[in-house]
């Protein structure tokens, strides 16, 4: 099964202030008071008045992003940071092997990565995506990590991500439709326990 991932995850209100009046910017909610800002080409074009290039090649630590950021997208993240931490994260997964990368700024400047992982053999905390939400404020919880716990294997590709934000969704409405599943596919007296941590989401 495939996981894509291309967006800015903030603060929710962060993101709210910064995006107010943008035509295609949708937030779509993620657990702690985050929100997730799905970058698209359209989003880039709207933000800095030109259209984004793509790297040609597979990312790698030298280019770690398939989005090529131009001053102009990275100055614009920057300055966001000036109300709070901002990361931007990518991943790609199909077939069982992918990458993940990702980068955050603070008060203005870059303050970690970019970092570019396709190996996973670092402790999960390591790994891209989670070192970077845990620098945005992310908290543990009960999920495996702050990626599951945040929300983000909740959607696997930008449209779903936009289809939430337009919908509203909340990782509630799915945790509530799992715990739903499980009641029917269970008698009351063989309810299975609930399972706490998802799969191996070094490869989502």
């Amino acid at each position: 099964m495939s996981y894509q991932l291309s967006a800015v995850v903030a603060d929710v209100e962060l993101l709210r202030e910064q995006t107010a009046g943008l035509d295609h910017a949708v937030l779509a909610a993620l657990r702690q008071d985050f929100a997730l800002l799905p970058v698209t080409p359209q989003l880039v074009q709207e933000l800095t008045g030109a259209l984004p290039d793509f790297a040609t090649g597979d990312p790698d630590a030298h280019q770690p992003f398939q989005l090529v950021f131009s001053p102009a997208l990275a100055e614009l993240l920057a300055r966001w940071s000036r109300r709070g931490p901002v990361a931007y994260l990518e991943a790609g997964f199909a077939g069982g092997a992918g990458h993940q990368a990702s980068v955050v700024w603070l008060d203005g400047h870059l303050i970690w990565g970019p970092r570019f992982d396709d190996t996973f053999e670092l402790p999960r905390p390591e790994w891209p995506i989670n070192a970077a939400l845990v620098r945005l404020g992310a908290e543990p919880g009960r999920w495996i990590d702050p990626f599951a716990e945040l929300g983000l294997h909740l959607e696997r590709h930008t449209d779903g991500w936009l289809t939430h934000g337009r919908r509203g969704l909340t990782a509630d409405y799915w945790d509530e439709l799992a715990e739903e599943w499980e009641s029917q596919q269970s008698g009351v007296d063989q309810q299975p326990e609930r399972p706490g941590p998802v799969g191996d989401w070094g490869m989502p």
